[in-house]
């Protein structure tokens, strides 16, 4: 009996230190847990990000294709909704940087611009943009608190989203068939393909800061590996599907919409440093708001129709 006892109590504390030795390890990592920092959460973390990156995007990139390739008026619907979403983000990112836009003027104008791209074109655009301004100047004089700040960032607003925007509609209103979808996916791939070549450069041999201060991230070399990525694009194009575009004019075009791309990335990037936010918005599961997604488009896709319509395309 008191073998078996004195074998009994080795057991029990060769048991309990195995137990004490496992508490003090979780213990120990209990701060790590709290903070998310274990490899296991890591992970997990890093998998849900990227599937719900991944089904938003997707989700977005279906809806963009199907309005495409239905016909203008699904694209102006579609552009007019996203043009209204991205004023409402800028006016967001103004108001965290103590202005105070008039947002009901600023997101009218954001809702007729595609509209009226659609129906009258670079005429109809001008009226709607004298309408823009006339009702900013009469909210400045009849109204005392207004400052002219506020009044500058209303009337910016609309311009710089909406009307940038509203370049979209114009390319595909030029040609209501197969042929107008295409040409306009073209240009959304080349600017989508400047942002992917620019990101997968940059990562791999990216050493050299293209702007520190505003975007840490990117690299002189990610810049040129996207603009590479955008004249690829417009060299297809050119090839299979506008034969009027030869291509030098289509090498050119795709350097000035990279070019253009990155500066409209940079200056939403530059917004939002100034009031100290990482997103516009929290639209679009694991991409932000639709301006985050939509900063490289405005700028890129007017060059594009620009180009398409000085050179004679459109």
């Amino acid at each position: 009996m008191t073998k078996r006892s004195g074998e009994r109590r080795r057991e029990g504390t060769g048991l309990e230190r195995q137990i004490d030795f496992l508490e003090g390890r979780r213990a120990s990592k209990e701060d790590a847990r709290a903070a998310g920092d274990l490899k296991g959460q890591k992970a997990r973390s890093s998998a849900e990000k990227l599937l719900t990156r991944t089904t938003s995007g997707a989700i977005y990139a279906i809806l963009t294709l199907v309005c495409l390739f239905v016909g203008p008026i699904t694209t102006t619907v579609l552009i007019a909704a996203e043009a209204w979403l991205c004023c409402s983000e800028f006016f967001r990112i103004c108001r965290m940087g103590g202005r105070m836009p008039n947002e009901t003027i600023g997101l009218a104008a954001a809702l007729f611009f595609p509209p009226a791209a659609w129906w009258g074109g670079l005429l109809a655009l001008t009226l709607v943009i004298f309408v823009l301004l006339m009702a900013c100047a009469c909210w400045y004089v009849f109204t005392p608190r207004a400052n002219v700040a506020d009044v500058a960032v209303t009337a910016f607003g609309p311009l710089y989203t909406s009307l940038a925007f509203s370049s979209i509609v114009l390319v595909r209103s030029h040609d209501a068939g197969l042929t107008g979808a295409l040409i306009t996916l073209a240009i959304m791939f080349s600017i989508w393909g400047n942002d992917a070549m620019a990101y997968f450069v940059g990562s791999a041999i990216g050493s050299h800061k293209l702007a520190p201060r505003i975007s840490p991230s990117k690299s002189v070399e990610g810049f040129f590996g996207g603009v590479a990525g955008s004249v690829i694009v417009w060299v297809v194009m050119a090839v299979f599907l506008v034969p009027t575009l030869d291509v030098p004019l289509s090498i050119a075009c795709g350097v000035v919409v990279g070019f253009a791309a990155v500066i409209g990335d940079l200056f939403e990037s530059r917004l939002k440093r100034g009031v100290g936010v990482k997103d516009s918005g929290n639209l679009i599961p694991g991409h932000g708001g639709l301006l985050d997604r939509s900063d490289s488009m405005l700028f890129g896709g007017m060059a594009a129709y620009f180009l398409l319509l000085f050179g004679g395309i459109l």
